[in-house]
């Protein structure tokens, strides 16, 4: 099977001359790189939801020890989680081209034979089947997320962490047995021919007992350089980054975010006219559970519960600010201005005056992922996280929110919990 041309084990099948350890190198140390970040941003985002508060923030209940760098999700500054997942959204679409050129430039060896010439030799092919499922698992449910294509056997949340532990364990193996390797083709592919050679055809020979497999023994003629096959997946790669990274920011970058649905141009036109999750229809909000009439928040906390409607805490003192919100998707808002009762002064009603506890906030919403959510008593505390009334001077649309909703600088717009019901304070 390995001498028969006709089959993917024989080095022969493989024709290409592109495929090499100079092609290879280079897209391995772009990946080491690249995914060092997307794994550190990754964990950074899950750690945003404050997954050891509350049972309900924890979509992975089993975690252990994979938890063991959770910390306080902070406040400050109020754009971390933009920011964070922004980079983390954008980067892993940016980088898929590379990543499917370094799997063709090593499909030779997944066919190599024998499959295992030692137990080291086994345990590294056992590894690379980890990475490349791995990699291929954590790059499809994450597009599949951020195109809202829920069609995973399960919740996102646990399938895409722990398949980040597995991937990332191979990932991190698989680099520190071949990084030293990858820097010293590249210098000596530099040092001994350099990019002049890099059209000229090889021919066929034989490849000997200690070739390299990447290359083939029986290349076809080139039909372009490797650095222009470098400059076509970079290529496809800008094109991605160009059209996913307008999500995160403002104007007419927004416009370009054709593979973000949440992205692309402001939805609607005045005060209320900025991204939205879900709609008050897709969440099952009726307008007659939300009218003046109906419509009272709960508040519970050391002192008992207390009902109060919208004009109660109209008569509250108000306070204001400017934060943006931005989901696990990647895509955010730029800052709406918020206006609306602050957290701290709604545990005060309740008997937490200084230093306010956890809160509990449930929503009118009846099904659904964090129709209820726990908040960090840095959270409660902080000035600038309020029971939202208003945005950008108007009331809160229904789609938006109405009759209030939660927002805290830093936090996850699922933390930011719209159609409120009921908050109660106290060590969670």
């Amino acid at each position: 099977m390995r001498d028969d041309p006709r089959l993917p084990t024989a080095p022969g099948f493989w024709r290409s001359p592109l495929r090499g350890p100079w092609f290879t190198s280079v897209l391995g140390l772009v990946l080491l790189a690249g995914l060092t970040v997307l794994f550190v941003t990754g964990l950074l985002s899950y750690a945003a939801y404050n997954p050891d508060l509350a049972p309900v923030n924890d979509k992975t209940p089993d975690k252990g020890i994979l938890g063991f760098y959770l910390f306080a999700w902070p406040t400050d500054p109020h754009w971390l989680y933009r920011l964070n997942q922004g980079v983390h959204v954008t980067l892993g679409v940016t980088l898929i081209p590379v990543l499917l050129a370094k799997l063709w430039s090593v499909v030779p060896k997944l066919f190599a034979l024998p499959p295992a010439r030692s137990l080291a030799h086994a345990l590294e092919r056992i590894s690379l089947l980890l990475l490349v499922g791995g990699a291929l698992f954590e790059f499809v449910t994450g597009v599949l997320n951020v195109q809202l294509d829920y069609v995973f056997p399960g919740s996102f949340y646990p399938l895409h962490f722990y398949g980040a532990w597995v991937f990332f364990a191979a990932f991190a193996a698989h680099a520190v047995l071949k990084t030293p390797a990858a820097v010293r083709n590249l210098r000596a592919l530099r040092d001994e021919h350099g990019p002049r050679d890099e059209r000229a055809p090889r021919t066929e020979r034989d490849p000997g007992p200690g070739a390299d497999p990447l290359v083939s023994p029986r290349p076809d003629a080139p039909t372009v350089s490797r650095r222009g096959a470098l400059g076509f997946v970079g290529g496809g790669s800008l094109l991605l980054f160009a059209t996913t990274a307008g999500q995160t920011t403002d104007g007419p970058l927004r416009r370009t975010a054709l593979l973000a649905p949440h992205g692309g141009p402001d939805p609607g036109t005045g005060p209320n006219g900025f991204q939205i999750n879900k709609t008050a229809r897709y969440a099952g909000i009726r307008p007659s559970e939300t009218g003046p009439d109906v419509w009272r928040l709960v508040v519970t906390g050391r002192t008992g519960t207390v009902r109060l409607t919208r004009d109660d805490l109209l008569r509250l003192p108000p306070h204001s600010a400017s934060l943006p919100i931005a989901c696990v998707e990647g895509w955010s808002t730029s800052d709406q201005r918020w206006r609306g009762v602050r957290l701290r002064d709604l545990a005060a009603l309740v008997g937490h005056e200084g230093d306010p506890p956890d809160v509990f906030v449930e929503s009118l919403q009846l099904r659904g992922a964090f129709r209820r959510a726990a908040l960090r008593a840095d959270q409660v505390a902080d000035p600038r996280s309020l029971l939202a009334l208003y945005v950008n001077g108007e009331e809160l649309s229904p789609d938006h929110g109405h009759p209030a909703r939660i927002i805290v600088p830093a936090a996850p717009g699922v933390l930011n919990t719209k159609w409120v019901a009921r908050l109660t304070f106290g060590d969670l």
